[in-house]
């Protein structure tokens, strides 16, 4: 792949290898409540694949905060904690969620002095409402879906020290924004960004989500294997609606199968392939790190941009 020219590639035996000097702080348990829906993980690959991470991560935050403390000396200023951003980026059902949830969980685990949280773009997406009376209800998903004004204004904030930010909040269940529900960002030492758009450069803004992350992951693997994990997880959502009116699945739940399948492979096909190809994976050279995952989820590789 000509666009992955200037990554070190490591295969997962040689990337565990870099460093195991810390034990998972979870059990099998525990980590079953991180993963995302119908993702999966093992605590082999946490051992293998983000105790390494989580070590890299803490050599880089420790040299962006000695540069902070350079610059302000040089600037004869008072030294200002600036915030260290994460972004986590990679097409739907791909297991970047689970990527974003474990890194704040080992996070929260060793690096206990600092405050980490965890926000997802999902919360910037217009609402439903909205998206219907711009047109624009068939293209949820894709870049003019997202309030980008909002999102940067946020992400300006965070870095800004501002104390108390709030974030709506989407809910899966709904497929919808919350009306008057709100998440409240509180002065954090790391933040991790997760969605699809965080590697994005939107026409409609002249600053990117990038240009505010310290550090990016994509979560990567084969769009035939993404399209199956897509089809799999909207099957066993199927299931979990079957008894709840209020959830967005219901309907599919309670019609015929083969209609609801096919409803799912026609989105996969017309709306997040599309939009993987023409808007996500071209991000992906622009990540710090690749998580490459293949069959039944598994990480095989690990790559490292090379400057």
């Amino acid at each position: 792949m000509t666009d992955l020219i200037n990554y070190d590639v490591f295969e997962k035996p040689e990337w565990r290898d870099f460093y195991q000097a810390a034990s998972v702080p979870l059990t099998q348990a525990s980590l079953k409540q991180i993963q995302a829906f119908n993702d999966r993980i093992s605590l082999q690959d946490v051992q293998d694949v983000y105790i390494p991470l989580i070590h890299l991560l803490s050599l880089k935050i420790q040299d962006f905060d000695r540069w902070q403390d350079v610059k302000s000396d040089f600037l004869h200023k008072t030294p200002r904690h600036v915030p260290f951003i994460i972004g986590i980026a990679g097409s739907v059902a791909v297991g970047k969620s689970t990527t974003a949830r474990l890194l704040e969980v080992l996070m929260n685990h060793f690096f206990p002095t600092q405050r980490v949280e965890l926000v997802t773009t999902d919360g910037f997406l217009y609402a439903t409402d909205d998206l219907k009376r711009r047109g624009i209800l068939d293209r949820k998903g894709f870049p003019e879906s997202y309030d980008m004004k909002s999102l940067i204004a946020f992400l300006n904030e965070v870095k800004a020290g501002v104390k108390d930010i709030t974030v709506p909040v989407y809910s899966h269940k709904v497929y919808d924004i919350i009306p008057d529900q709100v998440q409240h960002i509180t002065q954090p030492d790391i933040l991790i960004v997760e969605g699809i758009n965080t590697l994005q450069l939107p026409s409609t803004e002249q600053v990117y989500v990038s240009d505010f992350t310290d550090f990016s992951i994509y979560v990567d693997a084969k769009p035939e294997l993404i399209e199956k994990w897509f089809l799999e997880r909207f099957d066993a959502l199927l299931k979990l609606a079957l008894k709840d009116p209020d959830n967005y699945y219901y309907e599919y739940a309670t019609g015929d199968h083969d209609d609801a399948i096919a409803a799912a492979k026609q989105t996969w096909a017309s709306i997040d392939l599309p939009n993987l190809n023409e808007y996500i994976l071209p991000t992906r050279n622009r990540a710090d790190l690749i998580i490459h995952k293949g069959d039944h989820h598994i990480i095989d590789q690990i790559l490292l941009r090379k400057y």
